[in-house]
């Protein structure tokens, strides 16, 4: 966690155009936003993650196309609230709802949807995570989430987040219609953090790419050494179990030393150089990764390796 005043309208509105790469074409995504600021105390990059998991969420619940509303406002929490919904501390919160048009769930199914490998979908379509890693998220910012649904009437996520009374300097949101940098190469991930690796996949599959995962040093070889003439890039997090990405790196590279990697890191430069990392071949990133900037250096990567072969 990495907290700071963020305000929520920003946070939707910038994001706009990497949701709608993640959603497939028949499917229409607006945005109605709170006139008020809503400063909150965040680390933005697990909101962002919060918004992909359920975007994505509400897309596959809606094979056949629908509609996405993602919606912000403020409300006041209090005695009447808290009797009525059984949850919730008094006091004003910003609110962030997704609602999509999809087949629904009915009762018993929302009551477990934030469990842990709970999942609606078919077998292999999901690992029940993605929502349980949400409420994490939620709780980690103090806040709370509800899940409103009915059968073929849709579904509806609100989350509540405490708002503090402060202001930000206002910037303007400036819209980049240039188009997301993304490709067709095939990526190996390797993240052992399930939350962490599985925002990295959505993001780098909505912009293209074909993602192979690894959640540690042994299964990010074996994935490599099933997948090996397939692979242009890894990406590789340096402190896994089992085998870290510097290991892994200097395995693949003796096999194929044209092979490059990008290192994600969450640790100190300290733990970083008894790891030898920082002095080693590669690009480095320190987590929380911006996501856009992830993209570009994806896609520099890949375009340097392919300028370098011809």
């Amino acid at each position: 966690m990495i907290p700071r005043e963020v305000n929520l309208n920003e946070v939707v509105a910038q994001m706009q155009k990497m949701l709608r790469r993640l959603i497939r074409e028949n499917i229409d995504l607006n945005q109605e936003q709170a006139r008020e600021e809503l400063v909150v105390m965040a680390d933005r990059v697990k909101i962002e993650q919060v918004l992909m998991n359920l975007v994505t969420n509400a897309s596959d619940a809606m094979p056949n196309g629908g509609r996405i509303v993602i919606n912000t406002s403020s409300m006041t929490m209090n005695s009447e609230f808290l009797h009525t919904y059984g949850y919730g501390e008094p006091g004003e919160y910003a609110c962030i709802s997704v609602s999509d048009t999809g087949c629904g769930m009915d009762e018993k199914e929302a009551k477990k949807i934030f469990e842990p490998f709970f999942t609606t979908k078919e077998v292999g379509k999901g690992t029940g995570l993605g929502l349980s890693i949400v409420y994490g998220i939620v709780k980690q910012h103090d806040g709370f989430i509800n899940v409103c649904s009915e059968p073929d009437k849709g579904t509806t996520f609100t989350i509540y987040l405490p708002l503090i009374n402060t202001k930000i300097e206002h910037h303007p949101v400036i819209t980049d219609n240039s188009p997301l940098p993304g490709g067709a190469e095939t990526l190996l991930l390797a993240e052992d953090d399930l939350a962490v690796g599985n925002f990295h996949r959505t993001l780098l599959e909505g912009v293209g790419y074909r993602v192979i995962t690894a959640t540690d040093g042994e299964e990010a070889l074996e994935k490599f050494y099933e997948h090996e003439n397939e692979i242009d890039l890894l990406v590789l997090d340096v402190i896994m179990p089992k085998m870290n990405g510097k290991q892994v790196f200097d395995i693949i590279g003796k096999r194929k030393p044209e092979m490059n990697a990008l290192f994600l890191s969450g640790y100190s430069a300290d733990v970083l150089d008894k790891v030898g990392i920082t002095q080693h071949k590669g690009i480095l990133m320190f987590k929380p990764v911006n996501p856009g900037e992830l993209l570009n250096r994806v896609r520099e990567m890949l375009d340097r390796a392919r300028e370098g072969s011809e």
